[in-house]
């Protein structure tokens, strides 16, 4: 009788974070052994209780991370500072230095690095220039000039661009994957915001509210990054995991009302209102930050008021990536998780 063969091993980094515990949900459900790099201190609970292996460590220091990759089949590198406080340093030293010894722990595992990249690398004004001529944006897309204050998208297109070279000059296996806005329960950042504002039964929207938005669950982005590590022909390639279903502005706030048992009366705004108001949000960011953060500003603006300008067909075709969760189901879930988090007191 042949004997069974081990299951593959995984690390994730960013282990307690909400991408990551997606990603291990994922892996765990598919047979893999699920190993966490976990910052000392961090909430590694919900990982013990369904037995992923824990080890301490940081994607700065590069003993701890090629430690912890021994022995695995694959690595997916999920961490990133998303909004640190600081200039380009607080961004470029988790999230670019993170991304080498990534490839690094990979290498010397003789691994598989599935690295998590954004839509960010297109910048906030170039993921729409293929909807100005009546297309969606694509892999293909060139990605052109950042404006200054574009440091998240910066640091993640100099780490994507680390990962696709190490593919390119035979160091590793790798192969990048770039969601939009990601939601789901265990969100401490998108759903938190949102659900501020909604809590009031009060949901500003600018025009019609049919914008569809730049939006992707956490559960479809980690079917996507499972499948792509698998994937053979996936090495050396980057892949939109951008849009699983077409979400209006206004369905989503209502949805996410159902989450928190709040009936979402719509403030429609007109655009110049909308406009006018971002205009002095930007001019006091800009005297506060020396410009950076004005570029969040009419990122927001764009987010809410254009279409998601991304398409996802690619990962579609070759991944065979098929969202698992629909907005439907998907978008009450994560506000609920939120509502009751808080009634239990937790911070989020």
């Amino acid at each position: 009788m042949t004997p069974l063969a081990p299951p593959p091993i995984a690390l994730i980094t960013g282990g307690a974070g909400f991408i990551a515990t997606n990603v291990a949900e994922r892996l765990l459900a598919d047979g893999w052994r699920v190993r966490a790099l976990v910052r000392q201190g961090s909430r590694d609970g919900w990982l013990r209780e369904r037995g992923v292996e824990v080890v301490p460590g940081d994607t700065l220091d590069g003993a701890s991370f090629v430690a912890a990759a021994n022995g695995c089949d694959a690595v997916f590198h999920n961490a990133a500072a998303v909004t640190p406080r600081g200039g380009w340093e607080a961004y470029r030293r988790p999230n670019v230095d993170g991304t080498a010894n990534a490839i690094a722990a990979a290498e010397h595992a003789g691994a598989r690095l599935v690295h998590l990249s954004s839509v960010a690398v297109y910048g906030p004004q170039g993921r729409y220039d293929a909807a100005a001529r009546g297309g969606r944006t694509t892999e293909d897309a060139p990605l052109g000039p950042l404006p200054d204050g574009a440091l998240y998208a910066r640091s993640k297109r100099d780490s994507e661009a680390l990962v696709l070279l190490a593919h390119a000059d035979g160091r590793v296996w790798a192969t990048a994957l770039r969601p939009s806005v990601i939601y789901g329960p265990r969100d401490r950042q998108f759903v938190p915001r949102i659900a501020r504002i909604l809590r009031y039964g009060v949901a500003p929207i600018v025009g019609s509210g049919r914008t569809t938005l730049s939006v992707v669950h956490a559960a479809n982005v980690a079917d996507g990054v499972v499948r792509a590590a698998a994937h053979d022909a996936a090495g050396g390639r980057a892949y939109n995991l951008a849009n699983d279903y077409d979400v209006a502005v206004a369905d989503f706030f209502r949805l996410a009302g159902e989450g928190l048992g709040r009936r979402v009366r719509l403030l429609r705004l007109p655009g110049w209102v909308a406009s006018a108001a971002m205009y002095v949000v930007k001019a006091g960011l800009a005297i506060a930050t020396g410009g950076g953060l004005s570029v969040v500003a009419t990122t927001s603006l764009d987010f809410l008021t254009k279409d998601n300008p991304f398409a996802s067909e690619r990962a579609r075709r070759e991944l065979g990536w098929a969202p698992p969760v629909r907005p439907e189901v998907g978008i009450p879930a994560a506000f609920r998780w939120w509502h009751d988090a808080r009634a239990r007191g937790e911070p989020g």
